[in-house]
Order: structure tokens, then sequence, then C-alpha cells
């Protein structure tokens, strides 16, 4: 639903086909074949057609185009976190779920679990890494941060989704509840934050219901303002309903199917969650870059554009006049998000106002 409702956003885009060259490239105008190939569940599989066909036309023809493909690398990205949070976890929790209710764990399974959680992790941080590409201070970025990212969330989703899957080992019969209740307060959460990521009133509420389904796993920040407070009260609630679903399993559990791992999971489970929160703390004590707006070039920067920037514009449906660059206004907007700073005022003479450190 995503890749094809921005495809109809592109389209709608002044000049995009002829800047870019996506005519021949992402289904073109054949708006009835896109419908089809999404409908059929190809949609995705065809963006990263369509993105490795248009790397190919650089690299090897020398054809022009090269800002097009990493426009369509970072709305692939974006499409792999929607896609992580939505299919991956939940299967996660399932097949952890199953695990528990037989009571048979092969080596296999372990490896299969370790292996998912790690992916989820990764996936995170590939999505944090595309970020990065609109952030003009990039090179600073040491890879120890990519690590430190790594971890953090590791430490952060793991535990929750355990968690998850333990509650639906006694209440198979809740979780769903579970689930809904707390998608319903999260959707209207990220409604009162006043997202403004779709350029449609349908589309933004279907990617507010999206942050729901996110946020039920792990953080992600949406919005522009007071982040430290909204990750503040996120951490505090995930950590007080983890609780209550690790409780909940402890009570109701079978004490002799559960005597091998039972005491060693209530303890792990939460220790493991707070060492997380203490990886995030030193990523933004040491190695989040102090950046307001990125999308505001320092004339500093001069000779460090970093590659979203190159020959990328902001952009939107209601834009009336073409530029001659292209900015993936959608990745744009969340680096903005997750690099912005209260009270830092990004100024044409490269001066800063009073800086407010946001997570």
């Amino acid at each position: 639903m995503f890749s094809w409702v921005w495809f109809t956003y592109d389209r709608q885009l002044p000049g995009f086909s002829a800047q870019t060259g996506a005519s021949t490239v992402l289904f073109g105008d054949r708006v009835k074949l896109s419908c089809l190939l999404h409908v059929l569940q190809l949609g995705f599989l065809c963006r990263h057609v369509s993105a490795i066909c248009q790397g190919f036309r650089v690299w090897w023809r020398k054809e022009e185009g090269s800002e097009y493909a990493v426009y369509l690398t970072h709305d692939l990205s974006m499409l792999r976190l929607i896609e992580t949070f939505s299919e991956c976890a939940p299967q996660l929790t399932l097949m952890i779920y199953v695990m528990l209710t037989t009571n048979q764990a092969r080596t296999v399974q372990f490896v299969s679990i370790a292996a998912s959680t790690t992916s989820i992790a990764w996936m995170v941080v590939d999505y944090h890494r595309s970020l990065r590409s609109f952030v003009p201070d990039k090179v600073k970025q040491p890879w120890g941060s990519s690590l430190i990212y790594f971890l953090w969330n590791l430490l952060l989703i793991a535990p929750r989704v355990a968690a998850l899957a333990l509650f639906a080992s006694v209440l198979p019969a809740c979780i769903a509840a579970h689930f809904l209740m707390l998608w319903f307060v999260f959707v209207l959460w990220a409604w009162q934050q006043r997202t403004d990521f779709m350029d449609s009133d349908s589309g933004e509420w279907l990617y507010r219901a999206t942050v729901g389904v996110i946020w039920y796993f792990s953080w992600f920040n949406v919005a522009e303002g007071r982040t430290w407070d909204r990750s503040l009260i996120y951490h505090s609630f995930s950590i007080t309903d983890t609780g209550i679903l690790l409780v909940t399993w402890w009570c109701y559990r079978d004490p002799v199917q559960t005597e091998s791992y039972a005491l060693s999971l209530i303890i792990t489970l939460p220790l493991t969650y707070l060492l997380g929160l203490l990886f995030k703390a030193l990523y933004y004590c040491c190695f989040h870059p102090k950046l307001w707006r990125p999308l505001v070039r320092d004339p500093r920067l001069a000779e460090d554009l970093p590659d979203a920037l190159v020959s990328f514009r902001r952009f939107s449906t209601q834009d009336t006049a073409v530029s001659s660059q292209l900015l993936n206004k959608r990745m744009a907007c969340h680096a903005t998000h997750f690099y912005s700073q209260q009270g830092v005022v990004g100024n044409s003479d490269g001066t800063n106002g009073a800086k407010s450190p946001h997570l």
C-alpha cells in the first residue's frame, strides 16, 4: 500500500519522469500494470528490480540518473523498515510462542530466533544509515556508532518480543486484545503529534496506523518537538507494559514445564531492556549528531554535500514549478525528526541559537 501510494504521489510531481528517467524504470506510464503488480504483492519486488536496473544503467552504460537511483534506495529503506515491524517482528513472536507452547526447542530453532532478532535490529540500523546521508557532517560518524545503534535496538526489541511471546503462551486469547488496545492508543498518540509524512489525509492515517504497529515493538520518532519527553513517556510505558506481561506469565505459567528457564527469563529480560536503554543513552551522548535541521545547509560545508543532497530537492505534490534537483521528501522528513534539536535555529549565515538536545 505504501509503495503504491508513493508511486501515485511521485507521478503527480511536475516533470518528475523527465528529470529522473522514471518513465523507463519504475512502471513508467503503465498505471494499470503498476496497480496489478501491487495487488499481486509484487510492487516491493519491482522497486528492488527498478533500483538495480537504474544503478546498472548509471554504472555500466554511463547514463544519467544517479539521483533517481539514490531516490529509490531511500524509499526502499523505509519500506523495509515497515516490512520489518509489520511482518518480521510478529513472525518472530509467533516462532517463540510455538516453541514455548510445544515445550520443544531444537538448535535450529534457537539459531533461527537469534538470526531473526538480529535481522530486525540490523534493518533498523540500515534505515538509520540511510537517514545519515541527509546529514551534512556525516563524515564525523565513527564506525562504532552503527554498532552502538545496533546493540541498543537489539537489546530493546529482543526482550519486548520475548515478553509478548511469553504472555501469549499462557493467555493466547488475550494477546489480540492487548495488541488492538495498545495499537489504538498509539494511533491516537501519533495523531496527537500531528504527523505530516504523507501528501494526503488518507495516506497520513495509513502512516499513523503503521506507526502504531511499529510502536508496539519499538520506539520510532515521527514528529519534531520535545522528542526527549515523548521518548521518556514511551519507554516508561513500555517498561510498565512489559513488566505486566512478564508478571502475568509468571502467575499463569506451568511451574513444572517452565522450571528450567522461568527464573532466568524473569530476571534476564528486564535487565536486558535496561541495558538497551543504557546503550541508547550512550549513543545520544557520544554519537548522535547535534543538528537541528539537516536540510538547511551550512555555507562552511560547501565541499561536503551528503549523498542524498547532491541532486535532490524538497518537493510536494503541490509544487507548481520544476526544480533542477530532487530530494526524497519522505526520508528527509524523518531525518529532520531524528536529527532535530529543539531551540536550535539554522540561519543563513551559519549561526545557531540556543541548543537543547533531543532523542
